[in-house]
Order: C-alpha cells, then sequence, then structure tokens
C-alpha cells in the first residue's frame, strides 16, 4: 500500500479530526478487545520488538539492523523477523543489502517459529500491535520531528494506539535531540521505561558538497530527510516527496533524471528509495548513507543479550 499521510495529522486538532472521532472511537475499542481476547503466543526464543505508535518513519527497521549487528558481535545468532508485504520489498532489499538475516512471512507466527529452529533471537521488525505475540522486550521507536503529531488515533491523528500503551513498554529511542517536556509526558504514563536517543549520520556527505541537490524521498516522513541534508549544511534546491513504498516507473524515473540534467541538480534520494530504482541502472543518481548511532548502544545491547 502506498501511503503518503495527511497534514492534518501534525496540526493542532481540527475539523477533520474532529469528524473522524466516531471512526477513532470504534478502532480504540478494537484495539482494548484484542489486547482482552488475545492469548499472546510465547517462543522458545527470546522476542525483542521494535515497534512504533506514530505511524511511519520512526525508525524502526535501521534500529531493528543496528541491534542485529551489534548482537551478532556478541556470537548471538539474530534473525530479523517482517511480516510480508509486496509493497515493502525496498526495506527488505535494505535489511538484505546490510547483510542482516531477514524471514519474512504473510503470517509473523510463522516466521517466528522458522526462526527457532536455526536462530537464538528474534528481532520483530514491526509487530508492536501484533497482540498474538508474547513479547519479551518492547521497544517503541519516536522521531522528534512527529513525536506523537497531534495526539489522536487513526485516522484522526497518526497513532496506532493510544498513548497508554506505553505501559507495557520497556524501552523508547526518541530519534533526535532530547526532550525533557516528552520524557516526563511518558515517564507520567510507565516510569519503568528506558530511554534512549538516537542519530542519523551521514557517511557519503562529500558526494553532494557545492551541489545543487534534487532531493528525492518515498518514505513516511520525507521533510525528516530533508532536515538531515540541510542539518549538514548542503543545498535543496528542489524536493519532490512520494508515498511511503512508493514504486517508480522507469520512465519516471528518466523523466526526473532529464530534469537534473537540464537544471544541473544533483539527485540526491534516500538509501530506501535508491534500492527501488537501482536495478534501472541510471547514472546521475546517488543516495545519502546514514548510519544510525544510538547513544548507550552497549547499555542496551546488554540488556538485550542477558535474556
Amino acid at each position: 500500500m502506498n501511503f503518503k499521510k495527511p497534514n492534518y495529522w501534525d496540526r493542532q486538532i481540527g475539523l477533520i479530526s474532529i469528524v473522524l472521532l466516531p471512526i477513532t472511537l470504534i478502532v480504540l475499542i478494537v484495539n482494548f478487545l484484542k489486547k482482552k481476547l488475545i492469548k499472546p503466543e510465547k517462543f522458545n526464543i527470546p522476542i525483542i520488538c521494535v515497534g512504533n505508535i506514530y505511524i511511519g518513519g520512526t525508525g524502526k527497521t535501521p534500529t531493528s539492523m543496528l541491534l542485529a549487528s551489534k548482537l551478532s558481535k556478541l556470537e548471538r545468532k539474530p534473525a530479523i523477523i517482517r511480516k510480508y508485504y509486496k509493497s515493502h520489498l525496498d526495506e527488505y532489499n535494505l535489511i538484505k543489502n546490510n547483510a542482516e538475516i531477514l524471514i519474512t512471512n504473510k503470517s509473523r507466527i510463522e516466521a517466528l517459529k522458522k526462526a527457532e529452529t536455526n536462530f537464538d533471537i528474534a528481532i520483530l521488525d514491526d509487530g508492536l500491535q501484533d497482540y498474538k505475540i508474547k513479547k519479551d522486550i518492547s521497544i517503541v521507536c519516536f522521531n522528534h520531528g512527529q513525536l506523537i503529531g497531534n495526539g489522536l488515533v487513526l485516522p484522526s491523528g497518526p497513532l496506532r494506539e493510544n498513548l497508554s500503551a506505553l505501559k507495557d513498554t520497556d524501552i523508547i529511542i526518541i530519534n533526535g535531540p532530547r526532550n525533557k517536556n516528552f520524557e516526563n509526558k511518558i515517564l507520567n504514563i510507565n516510569k519503568k521505561l528506558e530511554i534512549f536517543y538516537s542519530l542519523y549520520k551521514p557517511i557519503n556527505l562529500d558526494q553532494f558538497e557545492n551541489k545543487k541537490l534534487f532531493a528525492i524521498a518515498g518514505i513516511g516522513n520525507p521533510e525528516n530527510f530533508f532536515e538531515l541534508i540541510e542539518q549538514n549544511n548542503l543545498k535543496i534546491e528542489k524536493k519532490l516527496t512520494f508515498p511511503d513504498h512508493y514504486k517508480f516507473s522507469k520512465p519516471e524515473i528518466q523523466e526526473i533524471v532529464e530534469e537534473a540534467k537540464i537544471n544541473n541538480y544533483q539527485i540526491i534520494m534516500t538509501e530506501k528509495d535508491y534500492f527501488k530504482i537501482n536495478h534501472y541502472n541510471l547514472d546521475k543518481i546517488n543516495y545519502l548513507k546514514v548510519a544510525l548511532e544510538i547513544d548507550g548502544i552497549d547499555k542496551l545491547v546488554n540488556r538485550i543479550n542477558k535474556i
């Protein structure tokens, strides 16, 4: 499913959000009933769930990849588990390109059963709202640019479930600078939360220095990508956004390349978007390579490794 979030999700509560509240109420009731009625299944390997409450663009997959890499260095055998969606091939390719073990299935439970035979820890990339699975540690990711948006649950707002769900969470990772007000807000819900901060560190900036950039993003929160570019003193001449998991056609990309050539732009994409189009073998397209860094990563990984 191609998804481009509506603007009203990150604004103060307005008319559209209020009109949609009856549907939001139904979503809340369904979530409540699922939690009460579904008995979660326990597995023979630890399940580390990396999820979110704000829908899309919070860094779940980079966090899962980083944790898998760190655990491998501690001689663990981690597998990243994803529910299979045909439209999410971009993220699957990104994981595989970084040499992490990925197991996908239309059923997360079946994927976890497969992981039990050859691996000793499963990192569930997404699945916080899959109440059929017993998680040993639940990690919730936020991005400082959006946090909880207007604070309402779908479709009135961008939240998959009410913020009170953090009562069942162990760890919070916030991508961005420290936010004491938000810390206090979530600690009032669950005082046992451990809070970590992360950031994306670009590692190929020299390719884009002193160039007029044509920035393209088909991710959950493209503004975060643009902000990262500009924070590193690079100049964006034009921005182009697409829905999350957008599938680019070759003629579409060729048109973008031609526009860049005419205007002497350098195209810069997210790594995830690049892996959607690299099979077209087109020149003049580069992506910003980033490394996720988590402050206190050793403490976080050691807690997971003790399970």
